[in-house]
């Protein structure tokens, strides 16, 4: 038999509705008006620090033009991919910026496009992930469904990931899009297209190359590892404990795989109309009101893995849609 990732009735407690929670686990009227506030000032320097570091990394490796530079920035970009993606996200969850067209071009032009995610046709499909988590709808359901799985079909989808076969899969599609004439498709394709023309004009094409390649190897990994951490081996149910998984945030997963406060993923999807530098805000009160207990929290993302790839029947290996955030690069949704 399988083993279950599902928690159990004894780590669900029945506390709610208190005086700072409904019974959906949201915050009250007065704490939540405070706790989707915007910091606006403090996403400027957020989104600039991203693009400083991510671009600048690339940047200083073609300046030193040497194999262990572009090998250090081949590493560094995984990170550098994992923050531009989650402030896409940010951005598609329209919690970036207050302003909203200020939030989309940021989302698109800045921090989306560069690294591939089709902001618009995502935050679509992300939406119907929200609605309802593993329900008919949800856009990566072949991904989460079946776990936990026998080690060796975990390692081969990792072994995909790390090679770059998952990545091929999204680039035909995007290939695919643009030829039929979606929109954003070819935006992706433009930016690209500039960054390419700025790393052959300062005659340092190894610049690109590293930041695609990290993109279709490294941070497919970490991107695999981090949503199956999300959601994997969960059901669907009304009760968000049900849905999203609790894992203790560490500070090196913080900075590699989980940074802008992503890995409280329980509090996000009580409340997606939260962002990031609130949602450790809203875990605590989660906490506090008794509503998630401290048996239901993964003590590492380490343990989690462990338990998700501890399947002991052989299960068919699907490749499903891929990612975590799949649909960043899906247009099967109109233009």
């Amino acid at each position: 038999m399988v083993s279950s990732l599902v928690p159990t009735d004894n780590l669900l407690p029945d506390v709610l509705p208190t005086d700072r929670l409904n019974e959906r686990a949201m915050a009250t009227r007065e704490l939540r008006g405070d706790l989707r506030r915007i910091n606006n000032v403090g996403n400027i320097f957020t989104v600039g620090g991203a693009l400083f570091v991510s671009f600048g990394v690339v940047g200083l490796a073609g300046y030193l033009h040497t194999w262990w530079a572009y090998l250090a920035a081949f590493v560094l970009m995984a990170r550098g991919h994992v923050g531009l993606n989650i402030l896409g996200h940010e951005a598609a969850h329209r919690l970036l910026f207050s302003n909203q067209k200020v939030n989309d071009n940021v989302g698109r032009w800045l921090v989306g496009y560069p690294t591939f995610q089709a902001m618009l046709a995502y935050r679509r499909s992300h939406f119907a992930h929200h609605r309802d988590e593993m329900g008919p709808e949800e856009p990566d359901l072949s991904l989460y469904s079946g776990y936990p799985i026998p080690s060796d079909s975990w390692f081969r989808k990792l072994k995909r990931d790390a090679t770059g076969v998952s990545a091929y899969k999204n680039f035909r599609g995007l290939f695919s899009a643009a030829r039929r004439g979606a929109k954003e498709a070819r935006q992706i394709l433009a930016v690209q297209a500039v960054m390419i023309g700025v790393s052959l004009l300062v005659m340092r094409p190894l610049m690109y190359v590293v930041w695609l390649v990290s993109w279709s190897t490294l941070w497919r990994v970490s991107n695999r590892l981090r949503s199956i951490a999300e959601h994997g081996g969960l059901i669907r149910s009304k009760d968000r404990r049900l849905t999203t998984h609790v894992i203790r945030q560490s500070r090196l997963a913080r900075f590699w795989m989980v940074p802008y406060n992503t890995g409280w993923h329980l509090a996000h999807h009580v409340d997606m109309g939260v962002p990031w530098r609130n949602l450790p805000r809203l875990h605590q009160e989660l906490v506090d009101a008794g509503w998630v207990v401290e048996d239901l929290e993964y003590r590492s993302y380490r343990a989690f893995w462990k338990a998700a790839s501890s399947g002991t029947v052989k299960k068919p290996d699907v490749e499903g849609a891929g990612s975590g955030r799949s649909s960043m690069l899906d247009f099967t949704t109109k233009q």
